[in-house]
């Protein structure tokens, strides 16, 4: 009786066991699915600009340009030149559902101290910081007009030697942009062209950056992937 008592314990405690582990496999996947989704996420930030060379960027030969170099702590100068200066990205970047974020300032000059140029699936367009006598803010181009004539166009008060946070946004249905807090570009794209200004400015395609008769300063240039 005392060996039935003995083999009814140890298979009382080996289904104990079984049911547990069955119970902790749900939680085990669920870890394991959550680890995966955390590398995934860490896989969709970008650095575009490392803050100690150019890796990744060519300076544009625009005529007369001014210089373009990475100065202490992490900052890259787009100098002014007679008409631009600027440099695209050389490696192949994301064209749809994705972010850009950066700081940016202008350190002289009197127009747009960051142009940035990015892609909206096939085509390209630029937002425009600073445009127009430093104030002008918009996407050129929409429908063959300029950011100074479209919908988009709005003015903002720059102050030299101050960074302000930049987030661009693509998506499928819309281009947003902010300036710190304030959203200054909330465009559907639906039913609308959109393409570049015609002229130099095209080089920057798909992705770059531009300063017009101006020298500005943009770190922290990030991309990060939404979901679609």
């Amino acid at each position: 009786m005392k060996n039935i008592w003995i083999i009814g314990a140890v298979l009382c405690a080996a289904w104990l066991g079984a049911a547990v582990a069955k119970d902790a496999a749900p939680e085990k996947a669920a870890a394991k699915a959550a680890e995966k989704s955390a590398a995934v996420s860490t896989n969709l930030l970008t650095e575009l600009f490392d803050g100690h060379t150019l890796n990744g960027w060519k300076v544009i030969p625009f005529g007369n340009a001014g210089t373009v170099k990475v100065l202490s702590g992490g900052v890259l100068e787009i100098g002014a030149g007679e008409i631009l200066t600027g440099l695209v990205y050389t490696n192949k970047p994301v064209t749809q559902n994705y972010e850009i974020t950066l700081e940016a300032r202008r350190t002289s000059g009197s127009d747009f101290f960051c142009g940035l140029t990015f892609p909206v699936g096939t085509n390209a367009c630029t937002l425009i910081l600073g445009g127009w006598g430093g104030s002008l803010t918009g996407i050129s181009s929409i429908d063959y007009m300029d950011a100074s004539e479209n919908s988009t166009s709005a003015s903002y008060k720059f102050d030299d030697n101050h960074w302000y946070t930049i987030c661009l946004r693509v998506t499928t249905e819309k281009i947003e942009a902010w300036i710190d807090k304030d959203r200054i570009v909330n465009f559907e794209i639906e039913d609308h062209h959109l393409g570049m200004r015609a002229g130099e400015i095209e080089a920057c395609m798909p992705l770059g950056f531009a300063t017009y008769q101006t020298r500005g300063e943009l770190r922290q240039i990030h991309l990060r992937r939404l979901a679609e």
